[in-house]
């Protein structure tokens, strides 16, 4: 039974114009929704991403590049098969099952989650088996002997990391948001991180590692599974008889999905296997550090989209588009806003946050600047790609996918073998941008909504003063470190910077009511003040 038809086209809404009351109290209802929730996941994000940076400079430190390397290429292995086996069930949890509750068909959802999950143990085992088979295959292709032993511990990584993936997004489909971050960040990570540093120091090395990640991820999936078994049987009648299959939306809408997971694997890791290939662990492995911080930018799109994606499935089932337009182009404009002045910063200080993890790191420093410009772009123009995955559009997003992972694997095939490192930074982030770009245009063609008003091209005031200010910071120090400290300060510096002539120049009405959620939401969680929003 499908529920969500394709939209037809909108005409062009400028969020800045709707006034009636009741949208303006459907607005801020959704603003407070959406700055708990999302503001929890983010605190989440903010302690995986602190703690993940000591951690990953510990790793460094400890295994060396070419470790890191080989565990990146068996990553990029069950990466591309995690995604066949999940079979985009994840994402179809997080539209289906939001929609199923906005639209009053509670008792489909335990249908969808039955049989999603057995679909999901058969696929994984399947693929797993697979993996075993082929090995040495897998590892003649690579170069990389090493990487055989450690392909079974990747095999159970992709079945718990399928399962955790489906069940965290079941959450998500719910809005209930905390309960997964607490699950996944201040429960899950931790626990990764210990069992981490107990088995490498008892000399356990790489397989230490690996088998660590495994252990987590199954005290996560217990977690989780438990989490989601009290939500849906309180949400949901209970079912008599055997699941039901999948029905045409959600298998048509997981198809696609996975579509476009594989094309955004190609688009996120292509680069990695293609240095795999061309050069060897060891690039790979400065690579992957220079990498991993790179992917700690989008933290706030990541926190803001958990809860966006459900809203933006709701608020077009129930035809609210006014109210979406105007969501959009805020969380746009303060995603950006609170991603800047971090971004602002690696890219100034690239050299010295690379040589935090060892001498042999710094040369990664053009990787960090080239993929954090990429990560902006992504920022800058916020949710695109789940406006169009939510609202029936997937098969245009689908189609900007297929455009765009040609020409990344055209452009890291051209760059890779003259560039290096330097040149699948490259080749990412222009993919990335033009990704972004075209989804822009897509979801103005076909929602009739746009992100870039006036007030949002004001924050380019506070953006040029932000980076000249830190370019003056730099200039001080002549030493080719910096210490934690000084790095930690300059962040502090740039936000403080940046949000002061931001709010001088760039903060409109509701700027300020967004301000105050968020100040509410914040005496709330240090009971300052009880209140709710």
């Amino acid at each position: 039974m499908q529920i969500l038809d394709a939209p037809r086209p909108v005409k062009l809404i400028d969020p800045n114009t709707v006034g009636p009351a009741s949208l303006q109290q459907n607005f801020r209802a959704q603003v407070g929704k959406i700055s708990r929730e999302s503001g929890f996941f983010l605190a989440g994000s903010l302690f995986t991403t602190a703690a993940g940076y000591f951690f990953r400079i510990f790793l460094a430190r400890t295994l060396g590049a070419e470790a890191l390397g080989i565990y990146a290429l068996g990553m990029t292995i069950v990466g591309f098969l995690g995604i066949l086996a999940a079979l985009g069930l994840p994402q179809a949890a997080v539209r289906f099952v939001a929609a199923y509750n906005a639209t009053g068909h509670v008792n489909l959802v335990h249908k969808f989650l039955t049989r999603s999950l057995l679909l999901l143990l058969t696929t994984n085992l399947v693929l797993g088996a697979a993996i075993a088979m082929n090995s040495r295959w897998i590892v003649a292709i690579y170069h990389a002997p090493t990487l055989g032993p450690y392909l079974i511990l990747f095999c159970a990584i992709m079945l718990l990391g399928s399962v955790n993936a489906f069940l965290g997004q079941t959450l998500t489909g719910y809005k209930d948001v905390s309960r997964r971050a607490v699950i996944t960040n201040f429960v899950g990570t931790p626990l990764n991180m210990i069992l981490v540093i107990a088995l490498i120091a008892a000399g356990s090395g790489l397989r230490g590692y690996i088998v660590a990640q495994v252990w987590s991820a199954f005290v996560v999936l217990v977690l989780l599974a438990i989490a989601v078994w009290r939500t849906a049987h309180s949400t949901s009648a209970p079912v008599n008889g055997s699941p039901a299959s999948l029905s045409k939306g959600v298998a048509s809408f997981a198809g696609a999905t996975m579509s476009m997971e594989l094309l955004g694997f190609l688009l996120s890791q292509g680069d990695k296997v293609m240095i795999g290939i061309f050069l060897n662990a060891r690039h790979l492995g400065l690579y992957a550090v220079a990498g991993a911080l790179v992917s700690f930018v989008p933290v706030v799109l990541q926190a803001i989209n958990q809860i966006f994606a459900p809203t933006i499935a709701d608020l077009h089932a129930t035809g609210q588009i006014a109210l979406l337009s105007r969501l959009f182009h805020k969380l746009a404009k303060w995603t950006f806003a609170s991603t800047f002045p971090g971004a602002c910063v690696l890219i100034v200080f690239s050299r010295n946050f690379m040589h935090l993890f060892g001498p042999d790191f710094e040369s990664g420093w053009p990787v960090l600047v080239i993929g954090t410009v990429g990560q902006l772009i992504n920022c800058a123009v916020g949710s695109v790609g789940f406006m169009l995955l939510m609202s029936g559009n997937e098969r245009k997003l689908l189609k900007v996918q297929i455009a765009v992972a040609g020409f990344v694997i055209a452009a890291n095939y051209f760059l890779i073998p003259r560039w290096g490192i330097t040149g699948a930074a490259l080749a990412s982030a222009l993919a990335n941008g033009l990704l972004n770009l075209w989804c822009l245009r897509e979801v103005r063609t076909n929602l009739g909504v746009f992100p870039f008003t006036r007030s949002y091209v004001k924050l380019v005031l506070p953006c040029v003063i932000t980076t000249l200010s830190l370019v003056f910071v730099r200039r001080l120090d002549l030493s080719a470190v910096f210490s934690i400290p000084p790095l930690l300060g300059s962040v502090v510096l740039a936000y403080t910077i940046f949000f002061s002539v931001g709010f001088l120049v760039a903060a409109d009405d509701d700027d300020r009511m967004v301000t105050s959620a968020i100040l509410k939401r914040c005496r709330a969680f240090f009971q300052i003040e009880p209140q709710e929003i």
